[in-house]
């Protein structure tokens, strides 16, 4: 079942590219530095446009698993996920053919409580610290930088790691 199907999400697609919606799980990888929270973002391998680890769901794997297993492919990030997402934001993913499908991303809090130098995805992507306005500024999907304004990192509810 697709998120839109069990869901009373409203995605700005048009009516015809509703039916092909597709969902991924980001990770909203963060740190607190001096009481407030800093944001890693990484280069996508593409456009090198500053984004959120984020990946298709993985069989065997909860939401929050997939989002956590995408931030330590893409970023080298060993953390905690939080349980419940922070929100979606929609996007339109363009694959390897050329064609581009609408995505649905529901996006995880991810406590980082540590960076691998090495990891599966290290020589394709550059990753930075940002604090919350320029982490906002920096991503192209306003719903993304809405929930990154909002994010209350006292309001997470932590378990799984990797």
């Amino acid at each position: 079942m697709s998120l839109v199907e069990h869901s009373s999400l409203t995605l700005p697609f048009p009516p015809g590219l509703q039916s092909e919606v597709r969902t991924q799980y980001a990770a909203l990888c963060y740190r607190i530095v001096q009481d407030k929270p800093q944001f890693l973002l990484i280069t996508s391998r593409g456009t090198r446009r500053w984004i959120v680890p984020k990946g298709w769901p993985m069989t065997g794997r909860t939401a929050p698993a997939c989002a956590l297993r995408e931030a330590y492919e893409e970023a080298g990030v060993i953390g905690h996920a939080a349980e419940d997402p922070l929100g979606v934001y929609p996007y339109m993913k363009l694959l390897h053919d050329g064609s581009a499908v609408p995505c649905a991303v529901l996006v995880y809090a991810v406590r980082v409580t540590a960076l691998r130098a090495e990891f599966p995805e290290a020589g394709e992507r550059r990753r930075k610290w940002y604090r919350r306005k320029k982490a906002a500024r920096t991503v192209g999907e306003p719903a993304l930088s809405r929930i990154i304004l909002g994010f209350d990192p006292g309001q997470v509810a932590l378990s799984g790691s990797a």
